[in-house]
């Protein structure tokens, strides 16, 4: 049993779920502190051969606001996200393949941030394919510091393995994994192709809507998915 434990992300880039995918449960930890101009609320498209970022407007009232309590600013961003996809990707290759459950997708809405999100990636995952249990870490009543939570999770969840990006190096705690009988394992993205893009520079760093709507049926084969 392999589970992967993220923050939730605004249509996060392929990477995000890649690790869903190998994942036999993906944990959603919002239960901690919202990060300006970070993932949790913006990603990037192009406009125009352009990177270009997609914002929900959020209230931040604190420093110490949780993901899981930030809402958003305006009522309308889902409306103007959708009309600049549109605007930008209707002439793309992939784009009449994922029109309609676009479409659909962007008419919900929320004044919680991480409900919006978690609504994106489990739609974005049943279009790719993608059969990971996705729940909320609230669900698990997680106890301890930020190791200890993960490890937490681990146990409650009857996981033998716990994968995590590369980047969760700098503070985890492989000793604790260890002690606890739960084998880490480390995400490798340095693998995927690259495909046509608008842009005349590639970038991989953008959210999974362009691979999705530039590639259409394709898009799993981009995230190493068979």
């Amino acid at each position: 049993m392999t589970i992967s434990i993220l923050q939730s992300n605004y249509i996060p880039w392929k990477g995000y779920f890649d690790i869903i995918a190998k994942s036999d449960v993906f944990v959603l930890y919002d239960e901690v502190q919202y990060t300006k101009n970070d993932w949790r609320n913006r990603n990037i498209i192009f406009c125009q051969q352009r990177p270009t970022w997609l914002t929900i407007p959020v209230k931040q009232d604190n420093l110490t606001q949780l993901i899981c309590d930030t809402k958003t600013a305006t009522n309308n961003w889902n409306r103007k996200h959708m009309n600049s996809i549109l605007l930008n990707y209707r002439k793309s290759r992939g784009f009449d393949y994922f029109e309609d459950e676009l479409s659909t997708m962007y008419d919900f809405s929320s004044e919680y941030l991480s409900e919006i999100n978690a609504h994106f990636i489990k739609t974005i995952c049943r279009l790719l394919n993608i059969k990971t249990k996705i729940i909320d870490s609230r669900e698990l009543n997680l106890q301890g510091d930020r190791n200890e939570k993960l490890v937490d999770a681990c146990q409650k969840l009857s996981a033998t393995h716990y994968l995590s990006g590369p980047a969760a190096k700098s503070y985890l705690s492989v000793d604790l994994f260890d002690q606890s009988g739960i084998q880490l394992r480390w995400m490798d993205y340095s693998d995927y192709s690259a495909y046509q893009q608008s842009s005349h520079v590639f970038s991989h760093q953008v959210s999974i809507i362009d691979l999705m709507l530039n590639v259409g049926a394709e898009a799993r084969s981009y995230i190493n998915l068979t």
